[in-house]
């Protein structure tokens, strides 16, 4: 399922189906690998949330550290609209435990601007006041070798009103595009954090086919020397 905002509103409800995996080794996080449910309410869960515009929500963002604390990652295509939008991190089940906080500026690379090339769909934006002083931030990391460890990712499916989480090992797509093979990330889930396990954001759902045209695997652009320029720009 492609999960454009558009689509999102459209999902279909999602079933948490646990699938045979292997376990995770030590070092790459909490297995098993390639499992989908519910994400724990803690930290890591905390820092993540949907991005509402009006009473639904279309897209997930993470807050990431930057001096003014104020920041959060997701994908270029949910925010490349004039909406007016609110990121609500630790959603869960109609309550926002941290409040509710106000998307104020956007970064977009260039070449998401110019032509919504699919190898530049990460963005970043601000909020009105600092966030990462009540939930905490992840990292944000450039160049890493993909599928070097293991990331969990967590995002917020448009049908759901709780987060899902998934681990799994990345594999490489192409040159500027990364898969990981997760259940259920169904349309909202654009702009969900992959985190390794140092806690730093090494990817986010979008890229090719906005995210990709199945609920089971879902893409991320690799970041180079494009994101890392966007990242300075925002931290600025």
């Amino acid at each position: 399922m492609k999960r454009t905002p558009r689509l999102a509103l459209h999902a279909a409800a999602v079933l948490l189906t646990v699938t045979s995996a292997s376990e995770a080794a030590a070092d790459d996080g909490a297995g098993p690998f390639g499992v989908t449910t519910v994400a724990a309410a803690n930290s890591p869960a905390a820092r993540v949330g949907p991005l509402f515009n009006g009473r639904k929500h279309h897209c997930t963002a993470s807050v990431v550290r930057s001096p003014h604390r104020d920041l959060l990652v997701t994908a270029a295509h949910c925010l490349d609209g004039d909406d007016d939008l609110v990121f609500v991190p630790g959603y869960r089940d109609g309550v926002a435990p941290y409040g509710m906080w106000k998307v104020t500026k956007r970064y977009l690379p260039e070449g998401w601007a110019e032509g919504q090339d699919e190898d530049s769909d990460v963005a970043f934006a601000t909020v009105e006041g600092k966030v990462q002083d009540l939930v905490g931030g992840n990292g944000f990391a450039v160049r890493t070798a993909t599928g070097a460890t293991a990331v969990t990712v967590i995002g917020y499916p448009s049908s759901r009103d709780v987060p899902i989480s998934c681990t799994n090992k990345p594999t490489a797509h192409s040159r500027t595009q990364q898969r990981i093979a997760c259940p259920d990330f169904t349309g909202g889930t654009s702009g969900s954090p992959w985190v390794n396990g140092d806690g730093r954001v090494v990817g986010v759902v979008g890229g090719h086919e906005q995210g990709g045209l199945t609920p089971d695997v879902s893409y991320s652009v690799v970041f180079g020397a494009e994101a890392a320029a966007l990242h300075r720009d925002a931290v600025r």
